[in-house]
């Protein structure tokens, strides 16, 4: 009955922009805490970034000036602008969402950064 919609992943070269969109739906309790999550080849799923429903927000230090995240409680969406953006931002980035009750993840969405 969850589901957690991702878009806006692709293929972006050295110095360029994507915005990541993913959506929550189907949860029963209020979405607290939501954010973006990543795994590039051969390494462990890292925090990118994450953000509350209060808008408290943290970031990995390796992307912090460079992306932003964002969320629509209304629609229990949340986003991540990624500006110039390089090779090792390369992964599979997933969304994540929790209420008190759960911890859910999406599909993940690929991001490729060409140098």
């Amino acid at each position: 009955q969850v589901q957690l919609v991702e878009s806006g992943g692709g293929l972006v070269q050295t110095g360029g922009s994507l915005r990541l969109s993913c959506a929550a739906s189907g949860m029963r309790f209020r979405i607290n805490t939501m954010g973006w999550y990543r795994q590039a080849a051969g390494k462990q799923r890292e925090l990118v970034a994450i953000i509350t429903s209060f808008g408290s927000t943290n970031y990995a230090d390796s992307v912090k000036g460079r992306f932003a995240i964002s969320r629509d409680n209304a629609k229990n969406t949340v986003y991540l602008q990624m500006n110039s953006l390089q090779p090792e931002d390369t992964a599979v980035y997933y969304c994540n969402a929790e209420s008190i009750v759960a911890h859910y993840w999406g599909q993940g969405t690929q991001v490729t950064v060409s140098s």
